[in-house]
């Protein structure tokens, strides 16, 4: 067989496949789309608007969080007849003093010439050396006691009336345990 029969052959076979693709067998096809075409058009929403944002500027972070437990009244009064708590206003603050308690993260323990300290985390990412007796929070609170788990702190808040004050246990556990 020669190249030119061979070649006229592979067009005749294509055109007679191409054939059966032409009928117009689309009436299925064409009435859905007539019945689409004659609904009538829909009206696109416009776009919403939004109120503008407005900052809010919080102005109680020196305030009790409410998120605290008040201290209860039956507390203070027992309290204030034990003991006469005051907090020394004529001592120099300590950085960790700025940040509230419940900011403060513990993140580790050191131990180096027989001397120990427990790494604290301030919310900026600071990390902090404390020992027994640092000050801590905004609370007057005062490192009392350090484990390899937590760290035991005694608040001095007031209680409510003009010049009363009570102690307030409270303590940072290890984060990530």
């Amino acid at each position: 067989m020669s190249k030119v029969l061979r070649l006229a052959l592979g067009v005749l076979g294509s055109g007679l496949l191409l054939s059966g693709c032409g009928s117009d067998d689309f009436a299925d096809l064409d009435e859905f789309m007539a019945e689409k075409r004659s609904r009538p058009g829909g009206i696109i929403a416009p776009i919403p608007t939004f109120q503008t944002y407005e900052a809010f500027a919080y102005s109680a972070t020196a305030m009790r969080s409410p998120f605290d437990r008040p201290v209860e009244v039956r507390d203070i009064t027992q309290l204030q007849a034990i003991s006469t708590v005051k907090p020394d206003e004529s001592r120099a603050k300590e950085f960790l003093e700025q940040f509230t308690f419940d900011s403060l993260a513990m993140v580790g323990r050191l131990e180096r010439g027989g001397e120990e300290w427990t790494l604290i985390r301030d919310p900026e990412g600071g990390v902090h050396r404390v020992k027994v007796g640092d000050f801590l929070g905004r609370n007057h609170g005062e490192i009392v006691e350090m484990t390899d788990t937590y760290v035991a702190v005694v608040e001095i808040v007031s209680d409510g009336t003009q010049d009363g004050w009570v102690e307030r246990p409270r303590t940072i556990e290890l984060s990530g345990i």
